[in-house]
């Protein structure tokens, strides 16, 4: 049976409408010269406000188009944000939630994820929920607890039908964005930890999910990476902003989808 991946690219904090729809062009382009499987899916998500210029660029090309964000009400006196509503109506099929540095710059909880979790559920999106440990807490041999932490109330009162829809990213916080990385063998270490959890959590839902590592996946090291048997994709930064790097990835996960 192919193996199923999800290779998503958090855009952050880059790309105006005209830079988004450039670089989600060329990356819808080399998707479809690829001609992924359909075990094989590509999103993007961009700024909020370049969500639409990307839908624009990559329409009927199979790529999806994400945000890195909702609020967990549909309508209020919630000035800046924006409602999984919103989001939906947008024409985003994901959303991430709880990314390191939603937790680490704006105070975000656990306890505040599960309201965006259902929230988002509710709409008919699916949620990528983020968890990982920090430096300190891997030094302190903390990670599995902490994950576990992340993903028992993240996903509190959650159905087993709506936790079918939910995606799991693991992020190593201390491999984001300072050019360190994960081995293989460690990224497979937490993500099959997080699998049992998942199980004990959730039971066969909770087996089956998704799980994408998150923690500075680029083309010279997707092959080693996507290969373990509980990694299904990536959650992509740096080698997203890229079309031919980004490319890179997907074509990997083609590969091993089909061997």
């Amino acid at each position: 049976m192919a193996r199923t991946y999800l290779i998503a690219g958090n855009w952050k904090m880059h790309t105006t409408p005209a830079e988004a729809r450039t670089l989600a062009a060329a990356i819808a382009e080399k998707h479809s010269s690829l001609k992924p499987p359909s075990s094989v899916q590509t999103l993007i998500c961009p700024p909020y406000l370049s969500i639409y210029a990307a839908l624009e660029a990559v329409k009927g090309s199979g790529v999806h188009i994400g945000a890195q964000d909702c609020h967990f009400e549909t309508k209020g006196a919630f000035t800046g944000e924006i409602a999984p509503n919103m989001v939906k109506a947008s024409g985003c099929s994901h959303v991430i939630l709880g990314h390191s540095e939603r937790r680490q710059y704006f105070g975000e909880t656990n306890a505040l994820l599960n309201k965006k979790v259902r929230a988002a559920l509710s709409e008919g999106l699916i949620p990528i929920y983020c968890v990982g440990e920090t430096l300190a807490e891997r030094q302190e041999e903390r990670t599995l607890a902490v994950v576990r932490t992340q993903l028992v109330d993240g996903l509190k009162d959650i159905s087993l039908q709506s936790a079918s829809q939910l995606v799991i990213a693991y992020e190593p916080v201390w491999a984001i964005g300072t050019g360190l990385a994960a081995t293989a063998e460690q990224a497979q270490e937490v993500h099959a930890a997080i699998r049992g959890f998942l199980t004990e959590i959730l039971g066969a839902v909770g087996a089956e999910m998704l799980i994408l590592y998150g923690g500075s996946l680029k083309p010279d090291n997707a092959d080693e990476i996507l290969s373990k048997p509980d990694v299904n994709g990536g959650l992509i930064g740096g080698a997203a902003l890229q079309a031919d790097s980004f490319a890179a990835i997907i074509a990997a996960a083609c590969k091993l989808a089909a061997s």
